[in-house]
């Protein structure tokens, strides 16, 4: 079995027990792949902890208390080697279960929810040595009636799996179409960085782009369909809030690694830039240099671009302008109850 596909297969067992959850069989998968210091860098509020065990605690502990019916639905799972030779394995999906208690401060519905995730796994020698995980916190705020920022732009919805059904993808691993695949992204990323410093032509979007792409945005941004939709939504408020975006390449890293027609990116931060000129999602032009971290998935059809997924910490980039959106939320939400909500029993079930 090719490494790739060799770490897909070792990271399925720890898919099947958050599949069907029990903190008993979660805690045991954790410590099977992950080493006691692996770095786990997760997004805000609960920053970077060390272990399985601080791993479960931080952020698989409250979620499943909050949801007790949590089961976790991934769309994509694809694995590959990034330009330096280290192994990623990739997943992408939705937490889902019953709100039932707080979580973070957000306050429970009662009603099924579901969180966007993008967790991305680095593997040496069958073990994971990393984490990098972004969960869409801001997607769990809209579904309890309590996102404290601006609206967004985009349609805020239950992003979808790939519209061609085949996410988790399927071994072999074949390095032919894989490379093909991450060599058209890196391409369209190099063209895009081109401007504002040169026109906007030169991006050249629809050699990249398929003209029913669909871009599926974090919450706070959310999504939009067409090279149009993408600009309109995205791409025009981004470079206006933030014109220098692409100007310090030299002081981030990029991993890329693709799996047939998927490729995926990280780095932690993966983008640097300053808000200033017209602003960005509502924030007034602070004059401030942040870092962004972002996760994305691409999805290649007939050469181009049909369908990217994108997390971006949005809380963590709240908090490096000085904005706690935790604070909002709790003055949002004081007059609502903060206790566990279900619904009663059916004693005639």
């Amino acid at each position: 079995m090719d490494v790739q596909n060799r770490n897909k297969a070792l990271i399925a067992p720890l898919r099947a027990a958050l599949y069907d959850f029990s903190a008993k069989s979660v805690r045991a998968a954790l410590g099977d792949l992950m080493l006691a210091d692996t770095p786990v860098r997760l997004c805000h509020p609960f920053g970077t902890v060390e272990g399985p065990g601080a791993f479960f605690e931080a952020a698989y502990a409250p979620l499943a208390d909050a949801m007790p019916d949590l089961e976790r639905a991934d769309f994509i799972v694809m694995a590959g080697a990034d330009e330096d030779g280290s192994q990623w394995v990739g997943c992408g999906g939705h937490y889902v279960g019953t709100f039932e208690a707080p979580f973070l401060g957000i306050p429970p519905s009662g009603q099924p929810a579901a969180m966007r995730y993008h967790e991305f796994f680095r593997f040496e020698d069958e073990r994971i040595v990393e984490v990098q995980a972004i969960w869409d916190l801001p997607e769990l705020m809209m579904q309890a009636g309590a996102w404290p920022m601006a609206p967004s732009l985009g349609r805020e919805w239950r992003v979808p799996a790939p519209a061609s059904g085949d996410g988790i993808v399927a071994g072999p691993y074949d390095p032919a179409s894989s490379h093909r695949a991450r060599d058209i992204v890196v391409a369209m990323l190099e063209a895009m960085k081109r401007h504002p410093r040169e026109p906007a032509q030169a991006m050249n979007m629809p050699r990249f782009w398929h003209p029913r792409m669909s871009w599926y945005g974090p919450a706070g941004i959310g999504t939009c369909r067409q090279i149009k939709g993408f600009r309109h939504v995205h791409q025009i408020p981004f470079l206006n809030g933030m014109p220098d975006r692409g100007q310090y390449v030299d002081e981030i890293t990029y991993h890329f690694f693709a799996d047939g027609p998927y490729v995926a990116v990280t780095g932690w931060p993966n983008m640097i830039q300053t808000i200033n000129a017209d602003g960005w999602l509502g924030i007034a032009p602070v004059d401030k240099r942040i870092t962004m971290r972002s996760l994305d998935f691409w999805r290649i059809e007939n050469g181009r671009i049909r369908e990217n997924w994108v997390l971006v910490d949005l809380l963590d980039m709240y908090r490096q302008i000085g904005v706690d959106v935790f604070a909002r939320l709790a003055e949002m939400t004081k007059t609502r109850a903060m206790t566990r909500v279900s619904l009663p029993e059916d004693p005639a079930g």
